[in-house]
């Protein structure tokens, strides 16, 4: 299926076209919460950054809508700390709602709230709420809105928008959230196995005003990732946490191939059947991991770092102080026992992230575990590639046989005495050895 971008991104076809579709209307102005317009409340909570990891802290270009550059711009719901997220289900004339209101609640929760304390290593405390516990019946028919796969919130969003607030209300005190999750009843629309309707509209202060602001960060949920079968049933929440990736500020990591650049290593790039996390680089994007997490090798020479996996969080401050015998450094080669990610950066704009990934925490469908590397570009948009993962064994087939999993990227990982090159940035990655605890240690030699 042809990617479409519509103001922002929209996800192609993935695995026949099966996974969650999200379009993100990003703009510059701030907010903090779903109705707060303080600048500063605005954007992920993050402290202020190491001053030694600035070279690692790759930027785009300002008509990037939603970037992979840091510090992620203002607008976005925050990422860290307390995120309050209010759930409305809705129904319509037309495709009433099917059982309770509150039973489509408890399809996506407590799996998604979960979902984000595992990944964020406790880090977001997502509290769902539903303050109306019925159906809102819309005004309207389904069909009236004009919504389909990739519509642009002109103008039937909007009109959307406006009924569910205006349904809402006064029952609604809609400046109590940070994010929005709007469950529609799952007979609208068309099943999520031929078109798939779920969308974000993030950071959009041109929506409708609710308690006298604009409702800028919301998600909308259709249909249910499921083919009937029930096979889905303890995954299919994925899709809310996906669409909510892109409320954080996350851009969606699928091209028009589907997962073919990521696969199935984040969920922003495949979210549909067994379980996955995000890519550090997310993690780091959005304020979960801490910058004593975070190697930075900008410097000529080699370096050696220890590299835990990074689904565990072990409470500690252990910083990545490798140095090496090239220029710009001296002295001998150590690591703190707290890495989660290297980064070498290329240019301003691009650079290579190094990670462990093994089959925990969020992680279920790992089926090998080591040394992950991928490229982010900060310089290109939300669903057309930004992110790249080099595949230590192309063309192998992958060596998973899950369901709805890009197989070809699922044996991506490096392993012990592998090693990776850039020739043409002058980049070497050799991974060393591991440890009985599953830590890595990787050498990385740049020009």
């Amino acid at each position: 299926m042809r990617q479409q971008r519509i103001r922002g991104g929209r996800r192609g076809a993935a695995l026949a076209g099966a996974t969650a579709a999200a379009l993100a209307l990003t703009m510059t102005a701030s907010t903090g919460r779903l109705l707060d317009a303080s600048p500063t409340a605005a954007g992920p909570v993050a402290p202020t950054r190491a001053i030694s990891l600035e070279p690692c802290m790759i930027r785009g270009a300002m008509g990037v809508q939603m970037s992979e550059g840091l510090p992620t711009s203002s607008g976005y719901a925050r990422s860290t700390g307390t995120v309050r997220a209010l759930n409305l289900m809705i129904d319509f004339p037309d495709a009433p709602g099917e059982g309770t209101a509150m039973h489509r609640f408890r399809e996506f929760f407590p799996k998604t709230q979960n979902w984000f304390r595992t990944g964020s290593y406790g880090r977001l405390t997502y509290l769902p709420e539903a303050p109306v516990k019925h159906w809102l019946r819309m005004p309207k028919a389904f069909s009236a809105y004009g919504i389909e796969r990739g519509a642009p919130f002109e103008p039937g969003y909007r009109e959307l928008v406006d009924d569910i607030v205006a349904a809402a209300d006064p029952d609604v005190d809609f400046g109590r959230y940070d994010l929005a999750n709007i469950l529609v009843t799952p007979n609208a629309g068309p099943s999520a196995l031929d078109t798939v309707l779920s969308v974000t509209f993030a950071g959009n202060r041109e929506a409708p005003v609710a308690d006298g602001l604009p409702l800028s960060n919301a998600s909308f949920v259709y249909s249910r990732q499921d083919d009937g079968s029930g096979s889905y049933a303890e995954t299919g929440y994925r899709v809310l946490p996906h669409e909510n990736g892109h409320v954080f500020g996350l851009p969606d990591l699928y091209t028009q191939d589907g997962g073919g650049a990521v696969g199935h290593w984040d969920i922003m790039s495949e979210d549909w059947g067994v379980g996955n996390d995000l890519l550090g680089w997310h993690k780091w994007k959005l304020g979960w991991l801490d910058d004593a997490r975070i190697g930075c090798a900008a410097r000529s020479g080699t370096t050696e770092h220890l590299l835990s996996p990074l689904s565990r969080d072990d409470g500690g401050a252990g910083t990545d102080t490798a140095t090496g015998t090239g220029a710009g450094s001296s002295g001998p080669k150590s690591s703190g026992s707290g890495t989660r990610l290297v980064f070498v950066p290329l240019t301003a704009k691009t650079g290579y992230a190094i990670e462990v990934r093994t089959q925990e925490g969020n992680d279920e469908a790992v089926c090998r575990p080591g040394v992950l590397i991928y490229k982010v570009d900060a310089d290109v948009d939300t669903g057309r590639g930004p992110i790249t993962v080099k595949d230590s064994t192309p063309d192998s087939g992958g060596c998973t046989r899950r369901p709805n999993v890009h197989a070809e990227l699922s044996d991506a990982t490096y392993r012990v005495g592998e090693v990776f090159k850039d020739r043409r940035a002058g980049v070497r990655v050799s991974v060393a050895s591991v440890d009985s605890s599953g830590n890595y240690r990787v050498y990385v030699t740049r020009r």
